[in-house]
């Protein structure tokens, strides 16, 4: 084939460059940090006043955070919020071992 049947146009190319600005760049994601708050709140609340309901959202959250972390986010920060909301699970099992009752069922009955 010839260069002539070639549909490219080399003088129309133009090259991507990300968006600067107010705008979030593609490389930035809040999710761990956002989860890695929201698990440090539900943890506290599950410790602070035994609802073990709060203590396993807390896990939720902080398994969340770690799955979704990078390599260059702040490990010590994302490991004692994990290891307060195990902690959370733990005491309040270890306060009131009956299983858990959600609370959007305690008052049916």
């Amino acid at each position: 084939m010839n260069n002539s049947s070639d549909p490219r146009r080399p003088d129309r190319e133009i090259r991507y460059k990300p968006p600067t600005g107010t705008q979030i760049s593609a490389g930035e994601d809040f999710t761990p940090d956002y989860m890695n708050i929201i698990g440090m709140i539900f943890s506290m609340c599950g410790l602070m006043m035994r609802l073990k309901w709060c203590a396993w959202v807390a896990l939720y959250c902080s398994c969340i955070s770690y799955a979704n972390s990078r390599m260059s986010d702040d490990t010590k920060q994302i490991l004692s919020s994990f290891i307060l909301s195990i902690s959370a699970v733990v005491m309040s099992y270890l306060q009131h071992p009956t299983p858990m009752i959600p609370p959007w069922s305690q008052y049916a009955s």
